[in-house]
């Protein structure tokens, strides 16, 4: 099997998260994508997320209508920052030799993925999807791919997934200001932050 592994806040989780996602799936014949939402990402150490659990419930809220996508609390349930290699190595310990996976991220974090934690067993070990929108800092992703796969022979696929003009830190602030989050968001997700009184 093909398994993608969405790492990310999803705080909250947005229809650009779900965009890539599904652009991920058709792109590569994914067989499955698991929504990996971390505990503590060690890019934001200084906010506190909203809880876990609330987290993964708006994302089993946004994935009710698609086939071969789940959430995983693997992240949110150890007590430790969210690193990406640690996860990788789980899944790939209780996958199998057999099946591939596929680290699935945006743009902006793939462009400083080579000063992540332990960066060079990531980029030796594992394959990446990019999340990328046409013309927004194309030619650096471009560039950084073939500096990644000529260093560590790794493979990264771009995909053009459908540009949604969105983002969690807007969605947070809309929500705290009590203006609609229609059409940046799945309707159950904004009534579930709304219900639980979500980045007030």
């Amino acid at each position: 099997m093909k398994i993608g592994i969405f790492g990310g806040s999803f705080d909250p989780v947005h229809y650009g998260h779900i965009s890539i996602a599904v652009q991920a799936r058709e792109e590569l014949g994914l067989s499955k994508i698991i929504f990996m939402p971390a505990r503590v990402s060690p890019f934001k150490t200084g906010r506190k997320p909203a809880d876990g659990k609330m987290r993964a419930e708006m994302i089993e809220l946004s994935l009710e209508h698609y086939d071969g996508a789940a959430v995983s609390m693997y992240e949110l349930e150890r007590d430790e920052v969210s690193y990406t290699v640690h996860t990788l190595n789980h899944f790939r310990d209780i996958l199998g030799e057999d099946d591939s996976i596929y680290f699935i991220t945006g743009t902006d974090s793939f462009l400083t993925i080579d000063s992540w934690y332990r960066a060079d067993e990531l980029l030796s070990q594992y394959s990446f999807v990019i999340g990328a929108r046409p013309g927004y800092m194309e030619n650096e992703l471009d560039e950084k791919i073939k500096q990644i796969t000529l260093k560590y022979g790794c493979e990264a696929y771009k995909i053009h997934n459908r540009h949604v003009d969105v983002s969690s830190s807007e969605i947070r602030a809309r929500a705290a200001a009590g203006l609609s989050l229609a059409g940046l968001v799945n309707p159950k997700v904004e009534r579930y932050i709304n219900e639980h009184g979500l980045y007030r």
